[in-house]
């Protein structure tokens, strides 16, 4: 027997969506497949690399652990609700410019988990950050791009363009 399918309201980006929904299904299936917001990577499937990292009521979440239906009434940001009027985000801006994005798998749940320290914590120092993004695993650039990329947008989001620049 087919599960029956649930209608769910979820506002993603700032945008309500009315969908019907297999209960089982996990908040990073139907963000790919039903909204088609492919940004979300699904990776290994457990929490373990963060690849889907979503932002849930602005705090960082394995979309991939969430079924669809528990994040109804919540608001959820992926890395497409990143970008505003077609500018990017300062962090992504500094992914760009520090060369933290290489193969780009990891690069939507780095940005978001990052987005979700500097909303948290505007000055965070260099331990804070690699802790922000230990669940977040990259196999191109050794991490010390992606720091970099994160204080350099930390000083720009605080309007502390010399931060950036630190050590």
């Amino acid at each position: 027997m087919k599960p029956a399918l649930k209608v769910i309201n979820l506002r993603v980006n700032h945008t309500d969506h009315e969908i019907a929904v297999k209960p089982h299904h996990t908040l990073a299936r139907v963000l790919r497949e039903q909204l088609g917001l492919t940004g979300t990577k699904i990776g290994c499937e457990e929490g373990d690399c963060g690849a889907c990292t979503v932002l849930l009521d602005g705090r960082p979440v394995s979309s991939c652990l969430v079924l669809a239906v528990q994040a109804q009434g919540h608001e959820i940001t992926t890395i497409e609700g990143l970008a505003e009027n077609g500018q990017l985000h300062p962090l992504q801006q500094a992914f760009v410019e520090h060369g933290a994005i290489q193969c780009g798998f990891c690069s939507p749940g780095m940005l978001l988990a990052a987005k979700a320290l500097l909303d948290d914590n505007p000055h965070p120092d260099e331990g804070q950050i690699r802790h922000a993004i230990s669940g977040n695993l990259c196999r191109c650039t050794g991490y010390q791009k992606i720091v970099e990329a994160i204080q350099d947008a930390a000083g720009k989001l605080s309007g502390d363009a010399g931060r950036g620049e630190r050590s």
